[in-house]
């Protein structure tokens, strides 16, 4: 049978593993809400510390670098370790670099902080995610994935109006006190209700999976991951897709402040609340989308992400262009709305294509890389706005997207022909 097996999902507790995404989104927004919350306070951090923009955007570039090279080792302990205990652990190093990120005064140990953040937040990703999938399986994965990626458009809004009206009343570190005091209290949360899901428990039995075969050599998982064309595909398309989003988290507040003259709370206000509301929306919409289509073919989810990624061109290019406030406010809500379709399955559409045993490494793997390329962006925009202005280089993001939804329509044919091939042998798929 072509699409998606729609087994039932074992006998876990089906409201249990809804509490499990509302738990996991506040940690998801907290990861956000910090992340935001450094590029609206740059222009306080222009002044306070005599910056460029070059050393703004490495403020950005070395918490995504440093994010990227610890993906695939946290990937790694996350098929091996509790799940639950890396997330913490993540989590409360986070804590420990907030404390030290509020008594800093020179540049490079803000630098250094922001890199090792990076370090800390890259524990969290691919456990949440492989945790999800055990709690959920085929019939509710991109619902749930969806819910759970919500948390990244509200943390990048509650992030970002947090540090705008705190960095404007009382300096840029009370904005890193209160992202600390909320910080505690998801650990608390997490350290009380969050349970360890057994491994694999929204597998069928019958599929085969091994409950000891995640124990792989990392070079041999590597090797692997990246000889299937299917996900190598994935990955290509994450890099582009991230690329477009880290500029626009990066640069588009400082845009704001500059291009229309808004005061800090303004413009950390509308380059959140637009594009991060709407893309709710979009991955709200995107995950019931997926899971319609997912059970027609195996690239169900694949055609969601390109379908949104095409929606989104002209509202890219309007967005950098826009002369008047009120076309880019369209622009922005269009934008978000079509990121969020792709966003809601990145994740779904990466564990459709590799062994359940697989999937942390996976996703350590795919965020890894996808962030290398997200940490050119700022850097590039940089660069960029120089000689051709800010606005022109977010116009030219487009073009991203035209070639990441070619490539996932691309990669949504192959699955289908695998799927084809896969039933025609008998081979489960």
């Amino acid at each position: 049978m072509d699409g998606i097996s729609t087994a039932p999902e074992h006998t876990m507790q089906s409201s249990y593993k809804w509490c499990v995404i509302a738990m996991l989104w506040f940690a998801c927004f907290l990861n956000y809400a910090d992340r935001q919350a450094i590029f609206v306070l740059f222009p306080l951090l222009r002044v306070h510390f005599h910056l460029s923009d070059m050393q703004l955007a490495l403020l950005g570039s070395s918490f995504m670098w440093t994010y990227a090279g610890f993906g695939l080792v946290t990937g790694w302990l996350g098929d091996w370790c509790s799940r639950k205990m890396l997330i913490l652990a993540g989590l409360l190093f986070w804590l420990g670099i907030t404390g030290a990120t509020i008594i800093t005064h020179k540049y490079w140990q803000l630098s250094l902080l922001r890199a090792l953040s990076g370090m800390s937040e890259a524990i969290y990703f691919p456990a949440a995610m492989s945790m999800i999938s055990d709690y959920h399986g085929p019939a509710t994965r991109s619902r749930a994935m969806a819910l759970h990626q919500s948390a990244v458009y509200a943390g990048t809004v509650g992030g970002g109006v947090l540090a705008s009206l705190l960095g404007e009343r009382f300096g840029w570190r009370s904005s890193f006190i209160g992202l600390g005091a909320l910080g505690l209290s998801v650990f608390f949360v997490l350290f009380l209700f969050l349970k360890e899901p057994q491994r694999y428990r929204s597998i069928p039995e019958r599929s085969g999976v091994s409950r000891h075969s995640a124990r792989i050599a990392v070079r041999d998982i590597l090797a692997d991951t990246l000889a299937a064309p299917l996900v190598l595909r994935l990955i290509v398309a994450f890099i582009g897709a991230n690329f477009v989003a880290m500029i626009f988290m990066v640069w588009l507040p400082s845009f704001l402040f500059r291009k229309f003259h808004m005061s800090l709370s303004m413009a950390g206000f509308n380059a959140t609340i637009y594009l991060q509301v709407a893309s709710v929306a979009g991955v709200l919409f995107g995950g019931v989308l997926a899971d319609m289509l997912a059970r027609r073919d195996r690239g169900g989810r694949m055609k969601t992400q390109a379908f949104g990624l095409l929606a989104g061109v002209a509202f890219l290019f309007l967005t950098g262009w826009a002369l008047s406030l009120q076309l880019l406010v369209a622009g922005m809500i269009g934008f978000g709305f079509s990121k969020g379709i792709y966003d809601s399955n990145i994740w779904a559409s990466l564990h459709d294509v590799v062994p359940p045993e697989r999937r942390a490494v996976a996703v350590g793997i795919m965020n890894s890389l996808g962030w290398i390329g997200g940490g050119v962006a700022p850097l590039a925009v940089a660069a960029g706005s120089r000689r051709f202005g800010m606005g022109d280089c977010l116009s030219a993001t487009s073009l991203v997207y035209v070639v990441v939804a070619a490539i996932l329509l691309w990669n949504a044919r192959h699955a289908i022909r695998e799927t084809s091939h896969r039933a025609q042998t008998k081979l489960p798929t």
